[in-house]
């Protein structure tokens, strides 16, 4: 396959995807796919495999059946190359309680994305989280902790994210700021995969439904 040929695939394809749980089917034969610019929330009630299908994704989770592609080229072959340009926030706070949030940004950036300390109490500032960046994050809210979370948003380079209920415990003013934000990311070219109970206003939204299978 060449270059562009590469190029004018999705970003991410799922075919004839089945997953059991508990000896539990959760879905079979699910297919979709999720190029740049685009933005697909997965819908389902409680218990109906969205977490798990994006662990799967993500790697996390290697009980199923089926086939994923990254740019028309089998996703295990490439693995590496996707796992780069892809940022997972599961749908636990993802911070060390006993850390402050520089603290905890600074870990996770010398993880994935090197940021210096500027870099991030500007990600902090726009997640409204100035003047607590330096407090332990068990004395923050709920809220306040996953805002600490999704500040790696602001200071990721990955093409694709994808967010597990990123919205829980977000106030108002949270959940317009984090729309803002997978608005702007799928605008300027890259992909969103998301899980939410949220009613979403988003351009060239897709939403795929997960339904119980007995």
């Amino acid at each position: 396959m060449t270059e562009n040929s590469q190029a004018t695939r999705p970003l991410l394809e799922v075919r004839a995807l089945t997953c059991e749980r508990a000896d539990r089917l959760l879905f079979r034969d699910l297919e979709f796919s999720l190029d740049n610019g685009q933005a697909l929330q997965v819908k389902g009630g409680n218990g109906s495999g969205k977490t798990t299908l994006l662990r799967i994704i993500c790697g996390l989770n290697d009980s199923f059946a089926g086939e994923m592609y990254t740019r028309g080229e089998a996703l295990a072959a490439n693995w590496d190359a996707f796992h780069s340009g892809l940022l997972y926030i599961g749908h636990r706070v993802a911070v060390n309680h006993v850390l402050t949030p520089l603290e905890n940004l600074r870990w996770s950036c010398r993880l994935h994305d090197p940021a210096d300390d500027d870099g991030i109490r500007e990600a902090l500032d726009q997640m409204d989280l100035a003047g607590y960046e330096d407090s332990p994050c068990y004395s923050l809210s709920a809220g306040q902790q996953q805002r600490v979370s999704l500040a790696r948003l602001l200071l990721s380079s990955a093409e694709l994210w994808i967010l597990d209920e990123p919205f829980t415990t977000l106030d108002v003013d949270g959940v317009a700021l984090l729309e803002n934000l997978v608005a702007r990311h799928a605008s300027d070219g890259g992909a969103v995969l998301i899980t939410t109970h949220h009613k979403l206003a988003l351009p060239r939204l897709r939403a795929l439904t997960l339904g119980m299978t007995r």
